[in-house]
């Protein structure tokens, strides 16, 4: 699936360092002369949305940790610091936390996108696995990250988050005691916590250099679910098609963004972390941040502490899966009715669980949380085996150009 590059070094120097190295060659055979399906819409905006979120996650992130001080006596006040004293410090951490924020926003609408679309199934197998690994990495980042300003609400979060290794036989309590650096969490746990924090983008670059490439190799999914059988008719060039609605998207969501950053940057925040951390008092009602709710609340849900870790476990291990657990040769959620049902119930499930997440433990909470989870590991387990076998499709087109051009202009190409 790779464009054909027609890139021509137009100097002399330019020609002598493409032979050596021929980068501009593969940026333009990549981003430029690229064949891009031509019935996208823009949900498939979120890819280059989150390389933006990317890029300025870490940026901000850098320049926070010139600052920062890890240390359990310090790191508060650093932030504090930060905050008031520092030139724009305010800015490059309010961009930071909210950017936490809408970087997995940004990730949920890219997985349910694929999700809907089967951009999981043959041949983008390897592409939906690593994927799932970015994911991964985006939760240890974000939950270590959250550790940092050693508030209140850090700290009760990394000692709920790491005794979950301690429910795990044998191996479990020195884990827990590792993550720990000694018995509690303590200093050396946020000296490790801030270590891997700022190493952890950096692996999440290099996976998604494999993201792209593989994205390369296998080609781009579309709405319609159909291979491109034509190039010439069912392809656009990346550049300017794609990357004019990409751009756009960008700045719709980066507008967003800006808004919370200057008009409400506290708002996804908890108001305990503004509080030092001390071990001696436990805030009255534990909750990790918002994209975290739903395994939080799969966790909650389950009385007995090793299954619940299991549980919590599989909810995200079960994707690596789709692509086998899927038995549908049918792609596209357009042309799976049944399929779309248990979809729309698959992200009620989620969003509901990430409701229950945040609130308090009550009877009535933990029912339908058991309800809701039943349902998560339903749609994964059950709906989406079964319905490869008994739902009745509707007609896929042949290709690319019949679903998106007239009859007779997709006949005149």
């Amino acid at each position: 699936m790779d464009g054909h590059s027609t890139y021509v070094p137009k100097s002399g120097i330019a020609r002598w360092f493409e032979q050596r190295l021929p980068i501009a060659g593969l940026v333009h055979s990549s981003f430029v002369a690229y064949p891009t399906p031509r019935n996208l819409n823009y949900f498939w905006t979120f890819g280059a949305i989150l390389s933006v979120m990317l890029g300025i996650q870490i940026v901000t992130g850098v320049i926070l940790a010139m600052h920062y001080v890890p240390d359990s006596k310090l790191a508060f006040v650093s932030i504090e610091h930060i905050m008031r004293d520092v030139n724009y410090g305010w800015l490059m951490r309010y961009l930071h936390t909210n950017g936490a924020s809408f970087f997995f926003l940004a990730v949920y609408m890219h997985i349910f996108r694929g999700i809907y679309y089967g951009s999981y199934k043959a041949p983008r197998e390897v592409l939906w696995i690593l994927g799932v690994i970015i994911y991964v990495l985006m939760m240890a980042t974000a939950f270590m990250g959250y550790v940092l300003p050693w508030g209140q609400m850090s700290y009760a979060g990394a000692t709920v988050i790491t005794n979950l290794f301690t429910a795990i036989p044998l191996v479990g309590t020195p884990i827990a005691h590792w993550l720990w650096g000694g018995y509690a969490v303590g200093d050396p746990t946020l000296n490790r916590f801030f270590s891997l924090h700022y190493l952890l983008p950096f692996m999440i670059v290099g996976v998604v250099v494999l993201h792209v490439w593989a994205l390369h190799v296998a080609g781009q999914n579309n709405p319609d679910g159909v291979d491109v059988k034509d190039v010439k008719r069912d392809t656009v060039p990346f550049t300017p098609y794609a990357t004019v609605k990409d751009g756009f998207g960008v700045c719709v969501f980066l507008v967003i963004y800006a808004w919370f950053v200057f008009f409400i940057p506290n708002y996804l925040l908890s108001a305990d972390n503004y509080n030092l951390a001390n071990p001696l008092v436990t805030p009255a009602h534990i909750v990790p941040e918002w994209y975290l709710l739903p395994f939080y609340a799969i966790l909650r849900a389950i009385p007995n502490k090793l299954i619940g870790v299991l549980a919590l476990a599989s909810a995200m291990g079960l994707l690596v899966f789709l692509p086998w657990l899927d038995t549908s040769p049918v792609r596209s959620g357009k042309y799976r009715p049944m399929f779309r049902f248990f979809f729309w119930l698959f992200v009620i499930c989620c969003i509901g669980l990430g409701y229950l997440g945040s609130q308090e433990v009550s009877d009535s909470t933990t029912l339908l949380a058991r309800i809701l989870t039943i349902g998560y590991f339903g749609f994964l387990l059950v709906a989406l085996p079964v319905l490869g076998l008994v739902e009745k499709t509707k007609p896929v087109p042949a290709s690319i150009a019949d679903a998106v051009l007239p009859k007779g202009a997709a006949a005149a190409e």
